[in-house]
């Protein structure tokens, strides 16, 4: 494939040469005289590059970028200097052109300069693909229910939306997410972003949570090398990834209370310092927090940062749980069974009646994340086009006693049950009991991730714990 070049250059047999060099290197090549001249072959195509002089008759090269910056930004522009005027290509840079070559110009330094920017041009518009990609599925349209309390949360979300557009500088206030496990969360603050002045920007997400709490640090705002025993190299941590975007910061309850100073800090006045250095560093990104803890409860016992706490819910959007969204839960489960029955080539999958009466039924204790999975085990096994109620893998014993301000919520189910097996006819309390223990053994006794696997929030299994008489083998607190 040829490449296209526009050359903007008054030295007529310099122009030659470089154009006779280029074109035997496969690329086309335009040739204009005059920045003037290189405007008007503008308005009728779109080279790949321009290759432009600074010091031209008329209007300069350095004016020919400032006009291309509004009328093609993202169009790659090299200057061409005397060796003398290096300042003014570096001005040109600056300003918005991707590089310089000084005068007398080599061919085959300029050849590789003129690959960099292509291939850097491929670059950003593969990224772009896949952030266009990306927004289109993490937008609010990403949220689907029609309920009143996700109707209400998607209003929430376009208010929040509406006022930033109109804030006269980019510096968005922090937004906290709260709901219980599975609920997504996630997908709020990807909505926030994707459908937000940050959208061209990265999205980071790090879960406080899911490593070691001596690591967090590192991972978040970096380290010099030495700065520890493995610290082998430098290393930009996801704070410094995040800048010009939003970091999302998911079980914001988990993070030790030394790194929420840390976290203050950037909030404060977005600085952060990499582990093992002396020299702070300005950032410029959004911060959005989630959560399945009572953050209040939790200042209340000194578990976290009192100031921390009202910095980060500046606004504070709550996530309804699945079984409160009514006929969303049809919309949802229909939603997964479509989707999953693409993937495993089943595409005419659909419920019975009696299956959609236990998925309302149901109370959901792992919210739309149970929903989800247990839908892709049910298309996996599916042996016919229709999911009848029986399929449905859904537990029962782990919803059957909820806590007491949760027990109003309670429905009565009104479908037929399976036949019980054998596993079934044994005590549930039993099973239960084994279940949660056999899990909490796995992970450790870790409440949080094995809340996380059993698709329940971490409160409730605490109860569950306790209603179940369990306790940690080393007999030390949970």
């Amino acid at each position: 494939m040829e490449h296209s070049i526009l050359l903007v250059e008054d030295d007529e047999l310099l122009a030659e040469n470089i154009q006779t060099y280029l074109e035997r290197k496969d690329f086309e090549v335009t040739v204009c005289h005059s920045a003037e001249d290189a405007l008007g072959q503008l308005e009728s195509f779109m080279p790949d590059i321009v290759l432009t002089d600074n010091s031209l008759p008329g209007m300069s090269g350095h004016d020919l970028i400032q006009k291309l910056r509004i009328s093609a930004p993202d169009l790659k522009v090299i200057m061409m200097t005397g060796y003398g005027n290096v300042e003014d290509a570096v001005v040109a840079m600056k300003e918005g052109a991707f590089h310089y070559v000084t005068k007398p110009v080599a061919l085959p330094e300029l050849k590789l300069l003129l690959d960099k920017a292509l291939a850097t041009e491929r670059m950003e518009r593969t990224l772009s693909f896949y952030q266009e990609r990306e927004a289109q599925k993490s937008g609010v349209q990403a949220l689907i229910g029609e309920s009143a309390p996700m109707l209400h949360l998607k209003n929430t979300i376009g208010q929040l939306l509406d006022a930033e557009r109109r804030m006269a500088n980019g510096d968005l206030p922090p937004v906290l997410v709260e709901g219980e496990t599975g609920t997504g969360k996630e997908l709020v603050a990807r909505a926030l972003h994707f459908d937000g002045a940050r959208s061209k920007g990265p999205f980071i997400e790090f879960n406080c949570a899911s490593i070691p709490a001596n690591l967090v640090e590192s991972e978040l705002f970096g380290h010099e090398k030495g700065a520890f025993t493995d610290a082998k190299d430098r290393r930009v941590g996801l704070v410094e990834a995040a800048d010009g975007g939003t970091l999302f910061l998911d079980e914001i309850g988990e993070m030790d209370l030394v790194l929420q100073a840390k976290l203050l800090k950037l909030l404060e006045d977005r600085t952060i310092r990499r582990v093992g250095s002396v020299k702070e560093r300005k950032v410029n990104l959004r911060v959005i927090s989630a959560t399945n803890c009572n953050l209040e409860q939790m200042v209340q016992q000194g578990k976290f940062r009192r100031d921390l706490f009202f910095r980060l819910r500046i606004i504070s959007i709550k996530v309804p749980r699945l079984y409160a969204r009514g006929e969303d839960i049809l919309l949802l489960a229909r939603h997964f069974l479509a989707s999953h029955g693409k993937r495993y080539g089943k595409p005419n999958l659909h419920f019975s009646d009696q299956a959609e009466e236990l998925l309302l039924s149901y109370t959901w204790p792992g919210n739309v994340r149970e929903l989800r999975n247990m839908l892709e085990q049910t298309v996996l096994l599916a042996q016919g086009d229709t999911i009848a109620a029986h399929q449905l893998n859904v537990c029962m014993s782990l919803c059957d006693d909820l806590p007491p301000q949760h027990q109003h919520e309670v429905p009565h189910p009104h479908f037929e049950p399976r036949p019980a097996s054998n596993t079934e006819s044994m005590n549930l309390p039993e099973v239960e009991r084994d279940m949660v223990r056999k899990m909490l053994d796995k992970t450790d006794w870790n409440v949080t991730k094995s809340a996380r696997l059993l698709g329940l929030s971490r409160d409730m299994l605490r109860y569950r714990i306790e209603k179940l008489g369990l306790a940690r083998p080393d007999k030390r607190q949970w």
